[in-house]
């Protein structure tokens, strides 16, 4: 069966197709997909970034005049059928969609077929995720549009996450929230589940076992505490506005600055939200949210962008301690994303205030970012791998056990 994937973040747009043998068993590694697309929304207000390409080693990269997510996700998928990136003779050769959806609340705990009443929940979802949930809303009725009798997945960001511990998922607020299901959903669960899962494998080791720290770094950034294979704590809450400095979010902050902002300087709520969640981390204090430009004009020596980099590593540092604190312990810790996996200053700066744990990264390893590979010491008390995150061939796998009836 061809199964496409949509990848919805809250500044690309990743399309993926893969193929998956029908009868046989899933491939413990995941498989390279016939054909990809990435669109990156980052670098120039107005224009997308478009790299396509196929397993025949066609390539196509384009700067469109539009960052409308509609027109550019319909300009992409047409190239799998047309152009020099075909992959399919027919646009009915598509099998089944599976999309991410970064917020599933309360009613989702496990990946579902799409229907009215599914796309009606994700919309209501949205106030709680308004970088993500639109924009995997979006990508749904595009493909409604355009493969009308194509059965399509959702699978939740949050659902890893939903058997977390009482103590680590209600706030300490009145209790009455946690009755109105105002608690802590946690995201980036497909990704934390997988790398965790890929981590074992490569440790040779039984997941089942394991203590493992994920984190999940890229324009959003989170972190997890996986214990014998299940979420037992992460860093997002509510909303993925929770935890970690990121590239335009916040991360969390004192309450009463928001208060502060309402009364004594009479901004609006929709004031706030941009700030906190357009106009903040990264991006807050050194103008980009993008970490390569946040090294490269620290090496300029640009004083901000040292302090933005500081602010990283130190709340990096924190959570993973808190991490590391509800595990009672790690036997791996992981670093995936965009900025996990590639950004070498940040896991040695990171990892540099964990010596005390017996954690040594090899420095030749890690400035190679390799991904999937152990880059501590041999002689290291403490794993640390960079895992090449692959929430998309775990979005396709999901799809591939509703159809056999194995989800």
């Amino acid at each position: 069966m061809k199964v496409l994937v949509l990848n919805a973040g809250s500044s690309s747009q990743k399309c993926r197709l893969y193929e998956i043998d029908d009868a046989g068993n899933l491939p413990e590694v995941a498989p390279m997909p016939l054909w990809e697309a990435d669109a990156d929304w980052t670098h120039h207000p107005g224009t997308t970034e478009l790299k396509i390409s196929n397993d025949h080693g066609a390539h196509l990269s384009e700067k469109l005049d539009t960052d409308v997510r509609t027109e550019v996700l319909e300009y992409i998928l047409k190239h799998l059928w047309s152009g020099k990136t075909q992959v399919l003779s027919h646009i009915s050769d598509i099998d089944m969609v599976g999309h991410r959806v970064v917020h599933g609340g309360s009613e989702f705990e496990k990946s579902t077929l799409v229907t009215p009443e599914v796309k009606n929940a994700i919309a209501r979802l949205s106030v709680l995720a308004p970088l993500h949930n639109p924009a995997d809303l979006e990508g749904i009725e595009v493909v409604e549009r355009i493969l009308s009798d194509v059965p399509q997945v959702v699978v939740f960001d949050t659902a890893f996450h939903r058997h977390m511990p009482l103590p680590a998922m209600v706030y300490p607020g009145p209790y009455e929230w946690y009755e109105e299901q105002i608690y802590r959903y946690g995201f980036h669960g497909i990704s934390h589940q997988y790398c965790s899962m890929r981590a074992a494998q490569i440790l040779g080791k039984d997941l089942d076992l394991l203590s493992i720290i994920t984190c999940h770094l890229g324009n959003g950034c989170s972190l997890a505490a996986v214990h014998n294979g299940r979420s037992i704590d992460t860093t997002m809450g509510f909303t993925p506005l929770e935890g970690l400095m990121m590239g335009s979010r916040s991360g969390s902050i004192d309450p009463g600055i928001i208060l502060y902002l309402l009364q004594q300087k009479k901004l609006t709520v929709e004031q706030i939200d941009e700030t906190l969640n357009k106009a903040s981390g990264l991006k807050g204090i050194l103008g980009t949210g993008d970490m390569r430009q946040v090294l490269h004009s620290m090496k300029e020596g640009n004083p901000r962008a040292k302090l933005a980099f500081d602010m990283f590593v130190h709340r990096l540092r924190y959570y993973i301690g808190a991490m590391l604190a509800s595990l009672g312990g790690m036997d791996a810790l992981v670093f995936t994303g965009g900025i996990g996996e590639n950004a070498a200053q940040v896991r040695k700066a990171t990892c540099e205030a964990f010596a005390f744990l017996g954690l040594k990264l090899d420095a030749s390893k890690n400035g190679q970012s390799p991904a999937d590979q152990v880059i501590s010491t041999a002689d290291s008390e403490v794993p640390v791998l960079i895992i090449h995150t692959q929430e998309d061939w775990a979005i396709a796998r999901e799809c591939w056990k509703l159809a056999s009836g194995s989800g």
